[in-house]
């Protein structure tokens, strides 16, 4: 029998410990010294509400799944049918298999073969690797088409970082603006975030947003990686994210849901298919890589 997520490749290094599944090439488990500091899922379940998936080759939505792209009209299928978009790509639920494993690293790979709404073929990797700076994680994809293709990459990560109720956990997001959406969930317009309900710039308790919400004009470091800081009872998670990374989507449930907080690294905004920004065009033979990763604070 095979597990939902398909096999499992374990690396350790540095005080960390992750599992990353041959389906998707998701992060089920990442844990710091024996401690949980993502919230993954069991071997024998399948991942739900996107838990460690990889989104590629865009994140978020794409309002309708209708685009233009070099005067071509697209359809993708709608893998989102409460909303009517297409959401979180095409690889979710796709086999990886690995290119490379050690003890501390492991090297996934996929070709995303040319289909309805995306025809394009792509070589996609995702490359992850622990150590005492904790898990770092590289996604490489490369055009094979004989023509330009639209790109963009997400991933998926919910963060646990302790066992007190989230509405006491503390979020650092350094941010200038935010998108504004409809009541589809997709964006219509961006503010300043200074002074408002979203703005988390000088890190504050969560207690009691509602947060489903892209954030922009990260503040980076002289080297152009932006962080994201969570801290609960057990002590303080963080996402990095490189200058690829222009965006960040954060999710805090409403009620019912108040147990999980996403924090979702994203090369560029949702409905980027449709909109252009942001996006990044491949070349025939064109190959971009991003990098993030995520460690103890």
């Amino acid at each position: 029998m095979v597990a939902r997520s398909g096999e499992q490749h374990e690396i350790a290094g540095g005080g960390y410990r992750a599992v990353v599944t041959e389906c998707g090439a998701g992060l089920r488990v990442l844990e710091h010294q024996g401690r949980p500091i993502v919230s993954g899922y069991a071997e024998d379940e399948q991942a739900s509400s996107g838990r460690g998936q990889l989104l590629l080759p865009w994140p978020n939505r794409i309002q309708d799944g209708r685009y233009r792209f070099q005067d071509q009209d697209l359809q993708l299928p709608l893998s989102e049918p409460a909303r009517g978009h297409a959401s979180h790509g095409l690889v979710r639920w796709v086999a990886w298999t690995v290119r490379e494993h050690t003890d501390d690293a492991v090297t996934m790979g996929c070709r995303l073969m040319s289909q309805p709404g995306y025809p394009w073929t792509l070589d996609l990797t995702a490359s992850y690797a622990v150590s005492g700076a904790g898990l770092d994680v590289t996604v490489s994809a490369t055009n094979l088409s004989d023509w330009p293709a639209p790109f963009a990459a997400g991933a998926h990560p919910y963060f646990r970082p302790g066992s007190d109720p989230l509405d006491s956990w503390r979020l650092d997001l350094r941010a200038a603006t935010a998108l504004t959406v409809d009541d589809r969930l997709i964006p219509i317009g961006s503010v300043q975030i200074a002074g408002t309900g979203g703005d988390f710039r000088d890190g504050r308790a969560i207690a009691g947003a509602s947060l489903d919400t892209a954030y922009g004009d990260l503040d980076r470091d002289p080297d152009g990686w932006a962080e994201v800081r969570l801290s609960g009872s057990d002590g303080t998670v963080v996402l990095r994210m490189d200058e690829n990374h222009k965006w960040v989507q954060v999710f805090v449930g409403p009620p019912g849901r108040r147990d999980l907080v996403a924090i979702e690294p994203m090369t560029a905004p949702p409905n980027a298919f449709a909109t252009g920004q942001d996006l990044i065009v491949l070349d025939p033979g064109d190959t971009t890589s991003v990098r993030w990763g995520i460690r103890t604070g």
